[in-house]
This record gives structure tokens, sequence and C-alpha cells, in this order.
């Protein structure tokens, strides 16, 4: 985050403030422009931009809203926020650090008090703007403000990379933690919700707010803590988690539901035993959006409780499938769907299985399982790939999240899939367990009273978000004229015919001392380029899930002169690239991306890492006929049958990006099909516990 430094106010008590005055109160704002005089230089010596007030360009809502004429109204509404904050300016400047905090408490009674926080928005941006110039040298732009006024409105905000929107996320947390009711920011990981947690806790203490942090390894009581202060940073798995726990705890304690004569004095439920960490869920501001709310969408929440079956015979019974698997052969022991990748014996391949020596413990083991568990190995030794789909770190399968390509500490892969992935690494195999509590991240998210998101990469997905949460979807314009370029793509017949290409233009653009990020979209092949480069003599670094403990120091390095870092799609999320000024004369960064992602969104977030902030910058997409996301995207003999043009005839093929990118579009559709599946699935599932009065949460089969 790159905001103009300013110097800190000194704080001191303006001449005309009486001693002893009452709770200071912000005029209102009439929308008229600032006052010359006040806005040319304010106490504390810096002056307040003459542009204040004024947006470089008009937000444009993507989607979400229907009726004519509503978008329009919106944005005039934010816009008039936007200038009732700069005229308010002036005044918030004038307030030492006592007053500021007494402004601050008197928005709060008024909240609590029944006044409608959108009514109190021009005030508490004021105050919030004046904490962070003071707090951090850190004032919010014209943009920020208007983003904030978005998230208020409860839309998802698509804001740029580089923008802000660690600071932007202040505005609506504040406001919202006004009513006294909590404000929850959910991100990507345990890093970004402790780093940002941090970083912004001085704007909040200057206006008398509490701030907590849940992570993995947070104690009860610590959470309990941490969901109690006015505004709690964390992640959407650990605030879904200690959602479910809490419902479990509520069940056995039974407090799940009132019997006619009432649940009885509170007294009854805190005089001893263990209580709920979490209290009300009344605002969600989502960071990284458009990964949480659709990229994770697909994989429930689940608490676990042991199943029937002896861990001893389930465990041999995957030992047993990992053995085998190499045994089949496709077609004529098994097939594999196309769309689902769905693996299925066939008479010779249950034949096969029949035939297979098995151990004295699996004798109980029913045919019919052994037929799934035979299909469960096949599937893992085809489609999952060790340092692409997953490591193996202190004996134990991590999974590398395809989206950001960071590990997915604590998550596993349902259905056996992750105990199968087990053993056939030979590791020991953790017994598949039963659900005691489950939770989807639609249905988490949709429990909040008011929920917002932000996102670099909201709008390609703006349908979806829509649909799903009923969300609109708004692209704010950048504080800056954006100065990133586009250069040509390039096609090539084969994976190394593109490696090749892309070594000759790291070559070319390490001559010039410009910084150089090259994107992959899985660990082996950003290993297959750092051995490349290496080979070339250029020293360069690896930013992948292998090396997430230099996470911070590689990126800050990243965009000085002369560095080349080849990374996974893990450099797109929650960092900042910082450019000297040396660096921007010559041209900024160059990124270029190695191979279309499953979704556009993806390698939009890696583009971003160039040109951030009005800096210069340039990018370039290279792809070959032998990507990925062609066999996604038309299927193994289509793929094939290019794979073999880019073998057989002398490339490049450029003109054929627009096959390769409609393939990238095929393979979108496909994930948003079956998100809406899932999506149908879930609410049918509960409409059915419903009826026969079910818990949704926790009586629940796999």
């Amino acid at each position: 985050m790159n905001q103009n430094p300013v110097s800190n106010s000194s704080g001191t008590r303006p001449a005309n403030a009486s001693e002893g005055s009452e709770l200071p109160v912000i005029a209102t704002s009439t929308g008229e422009a600032p006052n010359p005089s006040l806005s040319a230089m304010a106490p504390g010596g810096d002056a307040i931009p003459e542009s204040s007030g004024k947006l470089p360009s008009r937000p444009r809502i993507a989607a979400g809203l229907r009726l004519p004429g509503a978008s329009a109204v919106r944005v005039r509404r934010w816009t008039a926020t936007l200038r009732e904050v700069a005229n308010l300016e002036p005044q918030t400047r004038r307030f030492n650090n006592e007053e500021l905090r007494k402004a601050s408490l008197s928005l709060r009674f008024r909240a609590m008090s029944g006044e409608p926080l959108l009514k109190l928005m021009p005030e508490a941006f004021a105050l919030v703007r004046e904490a962070g110039r003071r707090a951090l040298n850190m004032r919010h732009f014209d943009v920020q403000i208007v983003g904030g006024a978005a998230l208020c409105d409860g839309c998802i905000t698509e804001m740029q990379t580089g923008e802000g929107k660690t600071l932007t996320a202040t505005l609506p947390l504040y406001l919202h933690s006004l009513a006294n009711k909590g404000a929850h920011l959910a991100t990507v990981n345990d890093y970004l919700a402790e780093r940002d947690a941090q970083w912004m806790e001085p704007i909040y203490q200057l206006l008398g707010l509490t701030v907590g942090v849940v992570l993995t390894d947070s104690t009860p009581d610590q959470r309990r803590k941490a969901y109690g202060s006015d505004v709690t940073y964390g992640t959407a798995k650990e605030f879904g988690f200690d959602f479910l726990r809490d419902r479990l705890l509520l069940r056995a304690q039974g407090r799940m539901q009132s019997d006619f004569l009432g649940e009885g004095s509170s007294e009854r439920w805190s005089s001893g035993g263990d209580e709920p960490v979490q209290r009300t869920m009344h605002f969600a501001l989502v960071d990284e959006a458009d990964s949480i709310l659709i990229d994770e969408a697909r994989t429930p929440l689940i608490i676990g409780s042991l199943g029937d079956e002896s861990r001893e015979m389930v465990i041999a019974t995957f030992r047993w499938a990992a053995e085998q698997a190499e045994r089949f052969e496709r077609e004529e022991h098994y097939t594999l769907e196309n769309e689902t990748r769905k693996v299925e014996l066939t008479g010779r391949g249950r034949s096969l299985v029949r035939a297979l020596p098995r151990e004295d413990i699996m004798r109980v083991v029913p045919l019919v399982d052994l037929y799934d568990y035979i299909e469960r190995a096949i599937k893992v030794h085809g489609e999952f790939i060790r340092d692409r789909q997953y490591v193996v770190r202190d004996d134990e399968i991590v999974i590398v999240d395809e989206f950001t390509g960071r590990l997915a500490e604590g998550r596993k892969w349902r259905d056996g899939i992750h105990q199968a992935i087990e053993a056939k690494e030979k590791i020991e195999v953790s017994v598949p367990t039963g659900q005691a509590a489950r939770i989807t991240v639609q249905d988490l998210f949709q429990r909040y009273r008011h929920l917002a998101g932000m996102t670099g990469t909201a709008s390609t997905s703006s349908p979806e978000l829509a649909k799903i949460y009923k969300t609109p979807v708004v692209i704010v314009p950048t504080n800056r004229p954006p100065r990133r370029v586009r250069l040509p793509d390039r096609v090539f017949g084969t994976m190394e015919q593109k490696f090749e290409a892309i070594i000759e233009e790291i070559k070319q653009y390490h001559e010039q001392q410009r910084p150089v990020l090259i994107g992959t979209r899985s660990i082996d092949k950003s290993m297959i380029l750092s051995k490349m480069l290496e080979n070339s003599g250029i020293k360069h670094d690896v930013l992948n899930a292998n090396q997430v403990e230099r996470e911070a120091e590689i990126v800050a390095e990243a965009g000085k002169k002369g560095r080349v870092t080849v990374a996974t799609n893990m450099a797109g999320r929650g960092t900042d690239v910082k450019l000297d000024q040396e660096v921007r004369d010559i041209g900024g960064m160059h990124v270029i991306c190695t191979e279309l992602h499953d979704a556009a969104r993806i390698d939009r977030q890696l583009i971003g890492r160039c040109g951030r902030q009005g800096d210069p910058g340039s990018y370039r997409q290279y792809m070959s006929l032998d990507d990925d996301i062609l066999r996604g995207g038309y299927g193994n003999r289509r793929a094939e049958q290019l794979a073999e043009t880019g073998r057989a005839r002398n490339g490049p093929f450029h003109r054929m990006a627009t096959l390769v990118r409609r393939a990238q579009r095929r393979v979108e559709r496909k994930h948003f099909r079956d998100r809406m599946m899932l999506l149908h699935h879930e609410r049918e599932r509960t409409k059915l516990q419903r009826e026969i009065g079910q818990d949704t949460y926790l009586d629940t089969a796999e």
C-alpha cells in the first residue's frame, strides 16, 4: 500500500477549545465545496490537497442492481458522501487526539441509540481519515473513501492491486463497529489476518476501539476475547469452524432450542462450564472476496467424528489399493470421464479386483467398497501430482491451493482422497471421519446481517457474486491513471519451446536491469524454469509454497533493479511489490505469465503486480499447445490433437492465442456450473432437513 506520506499532527489543543468542553460534535456538511481558507493549511503543518473531494472518474457498477437508474442513485450517494467527508476534514484536523476519541465516542452513542449507520457515515469516515493521517502517516485517498462508502452499502468493490484495500477496510469496519455488535474482516490466511490487524490497529486505538485476531492456534479464551473486540480479523475458515464448535457446544448444553416456557435466566448458563466464543454475526468484510466466496466455496468446512469402521481395516484397505492401482490400465480396466474426471471400473477391472490377493483383515470389507477404494487410488495416481496439487512436509500431506499458490494448512480433501494420497506417498494414513458438523462458505457469510467484500478482480465474476450473495459489484477508479502496457500474446508448440522463448525474453529485460516477475501454475514448473535460469547464469529468487517462510523477504526485493523472481500465483495475493525511482525511470517491472490459469481472475492478479499506483510496467502472456488448460477446456481427444500439432509443426503459433483463451472461458463456465450445482444441492438438503426438524449444520451425513 503506497499512501502519500504526511507529517504527524502535533496533537496540541486548539486555542478556541475550552477546558472540560462537552463531547465534540462534527457539524453536518451541506455538501458545499471546502472553504479555501481552511483547506490551504490545517493544524499539523500539512496542506489538504486542493483536489480533495473530486474523483478522477466515476465508479461503475458491473452487476447486481436490476432496477433502472438504481446504479446512478448509488453512485451519486457515494460521491455526495465523499464531498461531505472533504468538507468535514478541516474541522477534524483541529481536534487534538483526546477530542478525536471523544468525537468517536459520540458517534458510538448515537449508533447504539438507533441512529442509522449510513447517516453517520460521513462523520465516521472523516474521523477515520484523520486517524489514519495521524497514526500511520496515511491519509485515505478520495477513491478509498468512495470504496468504503460502497462497502458500507453492501457491495463488493474491485480495487486494483496497490490501491490500498487494507487501509480502505478501516472505513466500513469502524462504521459497523459503532453498533457494538462486532465487525469481522475475513481474509485468506493467518499471516494476512495478523499482519493487517497489527498494521491498522493504531487507527482503531486512536478512535477508542479494540482489535482482536483469530488465528489457527488461538485458544478458546483468546478467541472469545478476539470476538469480543470491536473489530476482529481472521480467516473465513476459522470463523466457520468457531461457528460450528459453538453450535455443537450449545447442543451439548441443551441450549439449541427453547421449550414453551423459554430458556430461563442467562445466569443459568453463565455460572460455570464452557461458553461459546462468538457473539452476533453482524458485519463481515471479505478480503480477496473472489478467492473466498467463489474459489473456496466448493469446499465445505467440516468438523469430523470417528466413523464406525475400525482404524486398522481402513488403513490396510487404503494401502492395499495404493499398491494395486498401477496394475489397472485405462480403457481396459477403467474409464475416465473427461468432464467430471470420474474413474469407473469396467467389467474386466472388477474381475481383476476380485482376483487380487488381500490381507485377512480386509476379508470383511464389502466388494463394492473395494471397488471404490481402487477407483479412488487410480484417480489419485493419475490426477494428483506431488509438488503440483500437494507437497509432503514433515510426513504430512499439505494441499497447495490452486488459486493462491500457498499451502492450505489444516485443509484435507474429502471422500477419502486425502487418505489415498497418504497411502500413495507411503506415510501414515489418517483415518477418514464422519461428520459432526458442516457448513459451506455460502451458508456462513449469508448468516451475517451485513456483507461486503474487496478484491482486485471481481468484475469477471460479478454475475455469480450478485446471484449468490446479493452483493452488487462496484469497479472503483484508480487513484492515478494506469500505465501498464500489454505486449502481444505468444503461443508455441510445446512447453519446452515456450520456456526457451521465456528465458530469452528474461535475458533481454535483465540486460536493461528491469525487474522481472515470472508466474507459473505449479511448483514443479517453477522449479523447471529456475533450473533453466540457473543454467543461463541468471541469478534469481524462487517464490512458491516450499519457500513460504521467505515470502515477505522475496516480495520486498522483487521490484529492485535487475531482480528476477520466479513465482507461483501466490505472488498475486496480499503482497506488495514496491519500486525505486530508478526502476520507474527505466520502465518499471515486467511480468511474464507462463500459462493460463483455470480462472482469468488469477492471471489478472499476477498481472496486477506491475503498474500499480500509476507506476510504469509491462506484461506478456505465454501459451503452448500442450498447456493443461486445453485439456480442461476441450477434453483429452482435442487436447491431444493440438499437442500433436505443436510437436509436428515448427512454431510459433501466435494466431492460436484466441483458441487457448476460449478454452479458459470453457473451464470457467464448467466451474461456474459446478458451483451452481453445489449450491442447488445444499439448498435442497437444507430445505429437506428443516422440513423434518433437523439442524442443517449438525444433523448431516457425508
